[in-house]
């Protein structure tokens, strides 16, 4: 693929004329394609935890469940860690289109090799899809932002529209891949069916492909094959040290340290390199947004590790035409608040706007944090006060948990990508997505630290994955986020300065 585009991708170039319900044609392209991605994402994420604990390791007894929770935090932290990989390639070596194409090749791969019965294959399945992942996750996102002018108001409702289409794969996923077939049949069976709805969306997304016009091609000199055969021998290089760092979990978490040093140190040497005062300050501020983004990931993360193993040993679960749902069902709760209010918050924010009360950025992150903080003390609530005599709490204070995140998640995270195409030049757009996808790894690692200690490590006074030991970590989560959210709220004016009238 090749095009006149440069390697900087100016958001001001245009996709071709034609609009459905109101925003650009191309948009409902990298919707659906993004659905099937978070189809398969989404489906293997509801079983990776629980098998790697009673597949690979049900002969430690008790630590099963923080082994396992530390290998998906380790997984879920390089599958975004990646991305800033991802961003740099798609901005100056093959384009946005070419590294969602080959990222999407490769994770279907990586769920194939997931069915193995073997350890070894099934972490260098895990290595294949984070190193795929890095090429497709932040460059499908940074796509949505290009396709707005600078200033169009229409762009937040844009990315809450693309957000419907990550939940709406979210929502499906765990039903058709865990719940239905992996239950049935083994949950290898399901990460097939997961590895099946990659290729599906990358059908759909080169079947539509001509609604992007230059949206994304090539930059200028690296069209044909050879940019692309470099960076497929590039990811397959990349594959080893993934592999090796899934299973050294202490590496990982030094090396997320420094990249995010890193990262900091670019973009303060960038924003002093490009002798606009305004730009450093806007970078300073995305800095900021990411060490909120960090925190908010850590709590919400505990869906697919922590909430998952006390939805399956601790929850009374509800029944449907008299037959018990699965435990992995609980993974489509939070997709179906996403989808039914997902519309509410994209009309509720230019609504707002008229009227001159929109939260700024800052604060809508502030009250995402409080929102994962409330939804963890309604868990402690109902562990101290109604833990059944079969020693379960009711299905409907996880239900709960997962709609006050919800709204917690449209507070930040559909405005933080948002944020992202705001704040950066143009010509990093890429980049600055990969590090906004590098804090939510960040993120992940530490939630599986968390959910480690959450579900497996119990300590001398409570027994390791107990209700009580649910409570204390709970707990502990709902005064950190609370604390730092009102940090947030009442720094909020400071940050929206360094902004220089983003909103």
């Amino acid at each position: 693929m090749s095009g006149p585009a440069n390697a900087s991708q100016s958001l001001t170039v245009a996709p071709p004329a034609g609009e459905f319900l109101g925003h650009p044609r191309a948009l409902w392209n990298l919707f659906g394609t993004e659905f099937w991605e978070r189809f398969m994402y989404y489906g293997m994420r509801a079983m990776l935890a629980v098998h790697v604990a009673t597949a690979f390791f049900a002969h430690l007894g008790d630590q099963a469940n923080a082994e396992a929770s530390r290998t998906y935090g380790g997984y879920t932290a390089m599958v975004y860690m990646t991305g800033i990989l991802g961003g740099y390639v798609a901005d100056r070596v093959l384009g946005y289109q070419r590294s969602i194409m080959l990222g999407g090749v490769l994770m279907a791969l990586g769920m194939f090799l997931l069915m193995s019965p073997g350890l070894e294959m099934f972490l260098l399945g895990l290595a294949v899809v984070v190193v795929g992942n890095g090429l497709f996750k932040p460059n499908i996102s940074t796509m949505v932002g290009k396709l707005y002018a600078p200033g169009d108001a229409r762009r937040d409702s844009g990315f809450t529209i693309f957000y419907m289409g990550i939940n709406a794969g979210a929502l499906v996923a765990p039903i058709v891949c865990a719940s239905w077939i992996g239950a049935r049949y083994g949950f290898r069976w399901g990460f097939f069916a997961a590895g099946i709805g990659m290729i599906l969306g990358l059908m759909m997304f080169q079947v539509f492909k001509a609604w992007l016009g230059q949206i994304g091609t090539a930059p200028a000199g690296k069209s044909g094959y050879g940019p692309l055969v470099q960076v497929l021998v590039g990811c397959a290089v990349l594959v080893v040290p993934v592999y090796f760092l899934l299973s050294q979990s202490d590496v990982l978490g030094v090396l997320l340290i420094f990249m995010m040093l890193a990262l900091v140190a670019y973009f303060i040497y960038s924003g002093v390199a490009s002798g606009s005062k305004e730009q450093l300050h806007r970078y300073i501020a995305m800095m900021i947004l990411f060490a909120a983004n960090i925190l908010f990931w850590a709590l919400f993360e505990q869906a697919g590790s922590s909430l998952n193993f006390l939805a399956r040993d601790y929850v009374d679960m509800p029944t449907l035409f008299g037959h018990e749902l699965h435990f992995s069902v609980f993974q489509s709760v939070n997709p179906v608040f996403i989808l039914l209010l997902a519309p509410v918050f994209a009309a509720m924010w230019p609504a707002l706007d008229s009227r001159g009360i929109n939260p700024s950025i800052p604060r809508k992150f502030a009250y995402g944090l409080v929102a994962a903080a409330v939804g963890f003390y309604v868990l402690v609530f109902a562990i101290e006060h109604f833990v059944g005599e079969n020693g379960r709490i009711s299905w409907t204070w996880l239900t709960l948990t997962y709609f006050i995140h919800t709204m917690g998640e449209l507070c930040l995270s559909p405005i933080g990508l948002a944020m992202v195409t705001k704040l950066a030049r143009p010509e990093e757009t890429g980049l600055a997505m990969g590090g906004w996808f590098l804090s939510i790894a960040m993120a992940n690692f530490v939630a599986g630290r968390i959910a480690a200690i959450a579900s497996g490590g119990g300590d001398a006074h409570e027994a390791a994955g107990s209700l009580a030991q649910y409570a204390v970590v709970f707990e502990q989560m709902f005064w950190l986020g609370l604390v730092i959210a009102l940090a947030y709220l009442v720094f909020a004016p400071l940050i929206n300065r360094l902004m220089h009238g983003i909103k």
